[in-house]
Formats: structure tokens, C-alpha cells, sequence
């Protein structure tokens, strides 16, 4: 029990620190949180180089990094158009540089796609509406680490039927269903405490949806995991693994409440 209890402290205070330094940088929003996006996707490219093409990560991260910040930087500049058209270009970019150096191009293509795509949509969704894009992106931080808290939490001690034991054998249909209600919950709450314009039950209803996508995310990173032969995506993170392995669900849940925002403002548009 004193293992668990000191690796449950290690996740509590990694997550912390991290939680702190993104809160901080998303209300800051602007320069800053393009500085901790950029940090991210840095150090996210290096750990999908090193997971998908060890012999020669160093090749595959800088592929894979040229890809990802030249969308991210487009999407700052308010661009949301040339930025998807940079991340397929990054993609197709990363792909052929790969293949000439002898590694596979579609495992630098996708990872330029699977990492980029949530990256151009959260600075979407951050700086689109300088009135309310704060309080979008903290409903998908927090309806993120929410399901995801719960699922780790009632998963641990309910436990029960495994989710999907040929790629993440920890999972359980507790943890699963934990995560929903945790998620749509949140999604109302926050709704009211933000005085956000979808109002409690279309928030619920957004909280429910991001929530099952970010265990649908972290179920996808486990079959990726998995076909790659490794435990962790990385190491950076006392007791966590790697940056991807928690943002990860984040990925997923990013491109619900965005989808969910673009609705918002094509009816308030509209109306």
C-alpha cells in the first residue's frame, strides 16, 4: 500500500505542477499560450519520434516538429484555413523527408495529423472569440482532466469488467462510466459558473460528449502504445510517463468543444 500511496502522491504533484503552468498560460491567452503550445508540441514530437521510430528519433522529431509548428503559428496569426493546409503539407512534408532517411513515412505523416490537428484547434478555440474563447478552452481543460481523474479514481477502486483488455488491460467499464457522469456534470457546472451562452443542459450535453471522447483519445494512444511495443509514450513526467500519455484524452476532447463552438457561432451568426 506504500508503493501506491508514494506513486499516487508522484501523479498528484507532477499533475500539479503541470495543471498550474497550463491554467496559467491559458489565461494569460496570446503570445504565452502560443509559447507553451509551441513548448508542447515540441516536446510531443520527440516523444512520437521515440515511440514510432527509435533507431532514428532525431530525424523523425524534427520532421514531425517542422510539420506541427507551422500550423500551430498560422493558427495564431488567425488563420484556421492555412493552418489546415499547413498541417497536410507538414504531413506530406514529414512523410517523403522520412522515407529518404529510411524510415516509414506514414507513421510521420499520421503523427504530424494526430498531434496537429487538436494543437490548430485549441489555439482556434483559445483566441476566435477574445469574449468567451477563455472560458471554452478551460471547459475543455477541465471536462479533459475531470473524466479522466474520475475514470483513473473510480476505475482504481470499483474495478470490474475490463473496457478493452487487448489494448489497455487497466481499464474498466467503471472507470468508463465514471468519466461520463464526471464530464457531463462538470460540463453544466461549468456552464453556469462561467456564464457561458449554451446555458446548463447544452452544457451537460458537450461535457457528456468531450468526456467520452477523451477516453476514446486515451483508448486510441493505448492502440497506438501497443503497436508500437512500448509502456509509456515517454518518460518526462514523474509517475505520469510522457506528455502524451496525459494529453492524450485533451487531443480528443479539443476537437468536440470545438466542433461545439463553431455550431454555437454559425447559430449566433445566423440568428
Amino acid at each position: 500500500m506504500a508503493v501506491k500511496a508514494g506513486e499516487i502522491g508522484l501523479r498528484a504533484a507532477s499533475g500539479i505542477v503541470l495543471a498550474t503552468a497550463a491554467v496559467l498560460a491559458i489565461w494569460a491567452g496570446g503570445l504565452w499560450f502560443l509559447a507553451m503550445m509551441l513548448l508542447a508540441c515540441a516536446l510531443l514530437a520527440v516523444e512520437w519520434a521515440m515511440m514510432s521510430a527509435a533507431g532514428a528519433w532525431r530525424v523523425m522529431a524534427g520532421a514531425v516538429a517542422f510539420g506541427l509548428v507551422a500550423g500551430v503559428v498560422a493558427a495564431h496569426a488567425g488563420e484556421l484555413s492555412l493552418a489546415l493546409v499547413m498541417l497536410v503539407f507538414g504531413a506530406v512534408s514529414a512523410g517523403l523527408f522520412a522515407r529518404n532517411r529510411g524510415q516509414e513515412a506514414l507513421d510521420a505523416a499520421y503523427g504530424v495529423l494526430y498531434l496537429g490537428w487538436p494543437a490548430v484547434l485549441i489555439i482556434w478555440l483559445r483566441d476566435v472569440d477574445t469574449s468567451e474563447g477563455l472560458s471554452w478552452t478551460v471547459f475543455a481543460f477541465v471536462i479533459a482532466w475531470t473524466s479522466d481523474s474520475m475514470a483513473y479514481l473510480v476505475g482504481s477502486q470499483v474495478g470490474g469488467p475490463k473496457l478493452w483488455p487487448r489494448f489497455s488491460p487497466n481499464k474498466t467499464w467503471s472507470g468508463f462510466v465514471g468519466a461520463l457522469v464526471a464530464g457531463t456534470i462538470a460540463g453544466a457546472l461549468l456552464a453556469v459558473w462561467q456564464g457561458m451562452s449554451i446555458g446548463p443542459v447544452w452544457g451537460a450535453v458537450l461535457g457528456l460528449a468531450a468526456a467520452l471522447a477523451t477516453m476514446g483519445g486515451d483508448l486510441w494512444e493505448s492502440a497506438l502504445k501497443r503497436r508500437y511495443g512500448v509502456k509509456d509514450a515517454g518518460t518526462l513526467i514523474p509517475g505520469h510517463g510522457g506528455l502524451m500519455d496525459r494529453v492524450d484524452g485533451l487531443m480528443f476532447a479539443v476537437v468536440v468543444v470545438a466542433c461545439g463552438r463553431l455550431i454555437v457561432l454559425l447559430m449566433e451568426r445566423g440568428a
